[in-house]
């Protein structure tokens, strides 16, 4: 199966991503656990968390039969090249950067590059990402969304990231997100496993009540 077809998969299965901004080697095998065993199937660890790269091989080795596992805040092609070397499948940018789409989707990887605007949206679809992050949506509006899926083909999946949690998931989604990246409210450095899996079970039940 493709990384593309994959990823269909996952965001049909569960559309979340579980953003670990700051874990550790140490942490990342106990919190991707509770949040694979919790029903998550897209992980990605920021690149400037603790040694990330052992944390997407350690997460990749360990769950990557059950969920991709990628890296986030990926700001030029040789941190693609680093990520995929890493067993990571999944490439999240917080910007539209054409040179880091293009040596994703030439790594075989799934490129879901961050974008703010309609004309960032189109030029990250134009270098041939597979999937939009509207990114911060703490500083947007669901409205805004409405205007960009009336020029985006329909096709196209967007995620939602910045400031989201479950109080707030309802709106994004009848604006049409198809998913959502969540970081602080379902982890933070230091947070225990067990904590991670009470707080992504409620997310798991918001996303299947709003579905």
């Amino acid at each position: 199966m493709t990384s593309a077809r994959k990823f269909a998969e996952a965001m049909r299965k569960c559309p979340l991503v579980a953003i670990l901004r700051g874990i550790t080697p140490v942490e990342a095998p106990a919190v991707g656990k509770m949040l694979v065993d919790a029903g998550f199937t897209l992980i990605e660890v920021p690149l400037n968390s603790p040694d990330p790269l052992a944390s997407v091989a350690r997460l990749s080795e360990l769950f990557g039969d059950r969920a991709m596992i990628g890296a986030g805040t990926v700001l030029a092609p040789s941190e693609v090249a680093q990520v995929a070397e890493a067993g990571g499948t999944l490439i999240v940018s917080p910007n539209t950067n054409a040179a880091v789409i293009e040596a994703t989707c030439a790594q075989g990887l799934v490129s879901l590059p961050g974008y703010f605007t309609a004309t960032e949206a189109l030029a990250a679809l134009s270098s041939g990402a597979h999937a939009l992050k509207l990114f911060p949506c703490d500083g947007a509006q669901p409205s805004m969304l409405k205007a960009h899926r009336a020029v985006l083909p329909r096709e196209t999946p967007i995620v939602a990231v910045g400031g989201i949690t479950p109080a707030n998931m309802q709106e994004w989604r009848a604006a049409g997100v198809d998913g959502f990246g969540i970081g602080s409210a379902l982890y933070a450095p230091g947070k225990s496993a067990s904590d991670v899996r009470r707080d992504a079970d409620a997310v798991i039940a918001k996303i299947k009540d709003i579905a």
